[in-house]
């Protein structure tokens, strides 16, 4: 088993998960986050002041998967992901160990 964490912007949220749902993705996890790189931090506008932010807003989607499946959810995120823009953010695959549904107690991939 595998845990995809996908750092995207958060303007190409509803593609990525549109691309997603289309490979038969249909559970993730997701969270705002904010991290610094080579972007550098954004501008942004509230009652037409300009603030500089330090840091990157963005989002990171989690996915638990089989090893199987990596692939076609990986290719999924980088095509629905990419505006060629510096920024687009970081793909990271890991392993996993175990997973268990706590409703059911159901152990590796059928907790998915």
């Amino acid at each position: 088993m595998k845990k995809i964490e996908a750092i995207i912007r958060l303007s190409r949220f509803d593609s990525v998960r549109d691309a997603l749902a289309k490979i038969g993705v249909r559970f993730f996890t997701l969270k705002e986050v904010k991290g610094f790189g080579l972007q550098g931090g954004e501008k942004l506008v509230y009652r037409g002041s300009v603030y500089d932010a330090d840091y990157i807003a963005r989002l990171q989607l989690d996915i638990l998967t089989t090893a199987e499946k990596v692939e076609d959810i990986v290719e999924a995120i980088l095509e629905a992901g990419r505006t060629g823009e510096v920024g687009d953010g970081k793909i990271s695959v890991y392993d996993v160990q175990q997973v268990v549904r706590i409703r059911t107690a159901e152990r590796g991939a059928e907790a998915i």
